[in-house]
């Protein structure tokens, strides 16, 4: 991280140039965040801390960031290009030297971003932009692709693999069942609107709407602005993290034992899965 003088004091710039540091992400939650420690709070630690890598693929999130970077700036897209390079570009065959198949649906799915009228009219205001605020007196942190200020709504593209109006199998909570919902709303997505919107409200003083900006990664891209404007809806998703968090604050602070999940790799790695079964 980029290292700049405060004072007499030398000071990272945890909302700035040294977002996604490590010492940006002990010092603040962020819905991710949050979201790794509601899956395993011991790999979730122990990822804090630097003593496990994340081992899942990521080619998915790199697809995604190439079309975030595209619609940020010329600049920022040529620079992720750049440094990602090597697994973007294939290396051998017919292809040599052209981007990869995943990346290749990544291109097509900016070309239909860029071709949809409604969205360029949507995706005007400030890039990436940094907020913060407090959440039950956590503080916690997020980045927007765009916030428009002056008409107060912000928007997140968001990639699907599968058609937008597709349904995700996942457990209530509440009764235990499998329930069927929206691929954003399995995903923490609209927890994330919904944690914007209160930090922008803290730091603006205003409303601000949230708009999910989908498109898919079928080979023929779909898209469409999903615009929030229940707040019963956004309430609901903030209500469960409101009463967990304190909780994960402490685990993430060492004031209480952090549980292993007994299923993920890491719990498989550390031999924290389950060892004995009764039956």
């Amino acid at each position: 991280s980029k290292i700049r003088k405060g004072g007499d004091q030398m000071t990272l710039d945890l909302l700035g140039e040294d977002y996604y540091s490590v010492a940006s992400a002990r010092q603040y939650w962020s819905i991710s965040q949050y979201k790794r420690f509601r899956e395993c709070e011991a790999r979730a630690l122990a990822e804090l801390e630097g003593e496990w890598e994340d081992q899942r693929d990521n080619t998915a999130l790199l697809v995604g960031n190439m079309v975030h970077s595209y619609f940020e700036s010329p600049e920022a897209h040529k620079k992720f290009m750049d440094e990602n390079a090597d697994a973007m570009i294939s290396k051998a065959g017919k292809t040599k030297g052209q981007l990869k198949a995943d990346f290749l649906v990544g291109q097509r799915m900016i070309e239909r971003l860029e071709a949809d009228k409604q969205f360029m009219e949507y995706y005007v205001g400030q890039k990436e932009v940094a907020v913060k605020g407090e959440i039950e007196g956590v503080e916690f942190k997020g980045k927007i692709d765009c916030l428009n200020v002056e008409k107060g709504y912000f928007v997140d593209i968001k990639t699907t693999k599968s058609d937008i109006d597709s349904m995700v199998w996942v457990q209530d909570e509440a009764s235990g069942r499998n329930i069927q919902v929206r691929w954003f709303e399995a995903w923490g997505y609209v927890l994330q609107m919904a944690a914007y919107k209160k930090m922008l409200k803290e730091q603006y003083g205003k409303e601000f709407t949230p708009v999910i900006y989908a498109v898919t990664k079928e080979s023929t891209p779909d898209t469409r602005a999903i615009v929030f404007q229940s707040q019963e809806k956004l309430d609901y998703e903030l209500s469960e993290l409101s009463m967990l968090i304190k909780h994960l604050d402490d685990v993430k602070k060492g004031k209480e034992e952090a549980k292993p999940c007994g299923h993920c790799e890491y719990c498989k790695t550390k031999a924290l899965s389950q060892r004995v079964e009764v039956v």
